[in-house]
């Protein structure tokens, strides 16, 4: 029995390695990274109940960059995997839920410091090798964020337990932060290793069973989140991951009377549609289900005249173009005034133009593959249409080759029409678009810009005057839940800057930070009398 309020260490941001030329950190990363790329082909399988589950259906993996290049495969499952992973889940929940928390928290914590020190490599070579992020991206993703989510959370969810009500004198009262009855359904995308673990161990924090869908396009590292969980011990059941077609699992998880919440990343699309399908069938289950979910962003750089044109062009380069732009948080478009236009193209195409493409192995390649074929397919569509347009020039890139790997050179696009399509859709890959507006019409183009797109994620205001920056930050109070000020619209750190945004980027939940905890836990209020009354008269009636 656990007769103590206990004290979780104190949560600080896992320090991110640099991977410089002669650096151990680098020859090692780079070792694994062509370990795992020479190994045999791997067969990753299916985890229900703790047990892996393999299928005669084989898909296959290759890097984006090469994909020639045969990783291995994984097992791809059907219905009847999706009910075998709910029954487990709701097989370990009792035993979970009924675990101390201090347990929990303990389970997650070892899980930081093992992929702190021997997962790191494998993780984010894993990531490198399937994603195509080059060492840095992985370094601040598959190791440092998840790192930070582990950690943080476990500190997030101590204060929530602490957080309890007043008493008055001859009663006690009590919260108590009981796990949603039911499971919870994590579906993950394949851009943020990091995301695809938190939003399994954000819920089973919290004494909830997850069943949990990773996009095809990150199953290789998905296997290293699981095998990371079991090595933190975490128990059989309680986080259950299926490959199966994404109807397939709607079909069945969404019809099943425990199914107690969803947490999401993806598309707007998709969302919306989850969204609908639950609320058909609202008559089964036992609770209104928790519905979490971040989706799509159409991030801008907004800039003043005041600004200064080398942190402009910085911001956009950065912005826009690390990992192919395939982040949430991305910088899409930008607003830059007349007046220092010239000096910020003259820079940042320097800077764009210096850019290497190519694999994740060769450290100097600042820009690598798109994930896969379909988006590929996708981004050069948009990149054409650009071609055809009378009010629209692209300045840099405008090629791609898919021979190889799916490649892309960093494109930018020049519009004189504030509402082009290139200004208003999601691209989701390496295309930034960019309106120059008359510099004293600053204010007119922020109305613009809040009314362009129907995201609302992430943005930014770069400016030296302090005025233009207070008027912008209001009037776009609602354009992005996460908001800079002189920086690039990307990079939110958990502990920091909580991340998550509203309109049509999601529910606005924000990850790394205690509100998100709080969607999966339901709330019991407790109140003890110590001397209860004899008599039904209250003073009044005398």
């Amino acid at each position: 029995m656990s007769n103590a309020i206990f004290q979780v260490p104190v949560a600080i941001n896992e320090p991110v390695r640099g991977y410089a030329p002669g650096s151990s950190d680098r020859e090692k990363l780079l070792n694994t990274y062509t370990e795992m790329y020479n190994q045999t082909p791997i067969d990753i399988p299916m985890y229900i109940n703790g047990k892996e589950v393999f299928t005669e259906n084989k898909k296959s993996i290759h890097p984006p960059h090469e994909h020639a290049k045969l990783l291995g495969h994984f097992n791809h499952g059907n219905g009847t995997h999706v009910q075998a992973a709910i029954d487990a889940a709701l097989g370990a929940k009792q035993a979970w839920a009924n675990l101390p928390w201090q347990d929990r928290a303990a389970i997650f914590l070892k899980a930081a410091d093992l992929l702190a020190g021997p997962f790191r490599d494998r993780m984010n070579a894993a990531t490198m090798l399937a994603q195509s992020k080059n060492v840095f991206q992985a370094e601040i993703d598959a190791a440092c964020e998840l790192i930070d989510f582990f950690r943080f959370n476990v500190q997030y969810m101590t204060r929530i337990y602490t957080e309890q009500p007043e008493s008055l004198p001859g009663m006690w009262n009590r919260l108590e932060y009981r796990p949603l009855e039911g499971f919870v359904f994590a579906l993950t995308p394949f851009n943020f290793t990091s995301i695809a673990a938190n939003l399994c161990a954000a819920p089973a924090m919290m004494g909830n069973v997850v069943v949990w869908k990773p996009a095809d396009s990150q199953v290789y590292s998905a296997q290293v989140i699981m095998e990371l969980f079991k090595a933190a011990g975490v128990p059989d059941g309680v986080i259950n991951m299926v490959t199966v077609d994404g109807p397939v699992a709607g079909d069945i998880i969404f019809k099943n009377k425990h199914f107690a919440g969803l947490h999401f990343t993806g598309s707007t699309g998709v969302f919306r549609h989850l969204w609908k399908e639950i609320g058909t069938n609202l008559e089964h289950y036992r609770s209104y289900p928790r519905i979490v979910g971040e989706t799509g962003g159409k991030d801008f750089i907004m800039v003043h005249k005041s600004a200064n044109a080398a942190e402009v062009a910085t911001a956009m380069s950065r912005g826009a173009f690390e990992f192919q732009g395939q982040k949430c948080s991305a910088a899409s478009r930008a607003y830059i005034p007349s007046n220092i236009w010239e000096d910020v193209k003259k820079i940042y195409v320097n800077q764009v133009n210096s850019f290497k493409v190519g694999s994740p192995s060769d450290t100097s390649n600042f820009v690598n593959a798109v994930i896969d074929e379909r988006a590929f397919d996708k981004i050069a569509g948009y990149i054409d249409f650009a071609k055809t347009q009378a009010d629209a020039e692209i300045i840099t890139g405008g090629n791609y080759d898919k021979s190889t790997g799916y490649f892309i050179e960093p494109t930018t696009i020049v519009t004189t029409n504030p509402k082009f399509r290139t200004m208003s859709e999601e691209i989701f890959g390496p295309v930034l678009t960019i309106y120059v507006y008359p510099e004293n019409e600053f204010e007119q183009t922020l109305k613009i810009l809040d009314e362009t797109s129907e995201y609302a994620l992430t943005g930014s205001i770069i400016s030296n005057d302090r005025y233009a920056i207070n008027f912008a930050t209001k009037a776009l109070e609602n354009a992005a839940g996460n908001f800079y000020i002189n920086d690039k619209p990307t990079g939110a750190v958990v502990g920091q800057q909580p991340f998550g945004g509203a309109r049509g980027s999601g529910t606005n939940d924000k990850a790394g930070a205690s509100m998100n905890l709080l969607r999966w836990v339901s709330a019991r209020t407790i109140k003890e009398t110590f001397v209860p009354p004899t008599d039904y008269k209250y003073p009044f009636l005398g």
